[in-house]
């Protein structure tokens, strides 16, 4: 067969080149770059970008082989093979990028003085500790912790999980001079919906 490549809509799609894209599903806009297949921009508009990657997987080598002169079948694959590579590997890359960022921010609000106190004052709780029974187990933290200098604020809550039953503890606390102030301290249990105040009567 004839290397038709590049003879825009009345090039001939050879038979080995049909089928999904992967570097054009991922990719978008960038691999419409490298193939001259400008389509892809379709991606910037509203609720065409909801199709447009699906469209451009199904088509993508057929618009690749007819928009670029390609010195060969076996060149075209070869290169939409690494494309489809690239593709992966930087999606790879944000995924991994997105968890460490996680895991830095959890680690973070778990090695903060506010979390480490709340859990204290739970686990030294008689009431929340006889409704939870030992040993207690503290949770991932989940909201928000902001320091600026010596000041910040604090609005978390996290699980604990003890050998009787489970809850939640429900904390908001302000930073002045470099310590940690507790406005509320809460444990609220799961079973039962009970509701306790952390906070020694002299916090209060």
């Amino acid at each position: 067969m004839e290397n038709s490549s590049g003879n825009g809509i009345s090039a001939e799609i050879p038979a080995e080149i049909r089928g999904w894209n992967w570097g054009a599903f991922l990719l978008h806009w960038i691999w419409g770059i490298g193939n001259n297949t400008f389509i892809a921009f379709l991606v910037f508009i509203p609720f065409v970008n909801l199709v447009m990657p699906f469209v451009l997987g199904a088509k993508g080598n057929e618009w690749a082989w007819r928009n670029k002169k390609w010195a060969s079948v076996e060149e075209f694959k070869r290169i939409q093979r690494l494309w489809a590579r690239w593709a992966l590997g930087l999606i790879l890359f944000f995924i991994l990028m997105i968890a460490g960022i996680i895991m830095v921010v959890i680690s973070t609000m778990k090695s903060s003085d506010v979390y480490k106190e709340s859990v204290a004052l739970v686990t030294s709780n008689p009431v929340a500790a006889e409704m939870l029974g030992t040993p207690i187990s503290s949770g991932i933290p989940s909201g928000n912790i902001s320091v600026s200098g010596h000041r910040g604020s604090a609005d978390i809550s996290f699980s604990v999980e003890g050998s009787k039953s489970s809850g939640t503890v429900y904390v908001v606390a302000h930073k002045e001079m470099g310590d940690w102030i507790m406005e509320s301290n809460r444990f609220k249990s799961d079973q039962t919906g009970d509701v306790i105040d952390l906070l020694p009567p002299s916090d209060q």
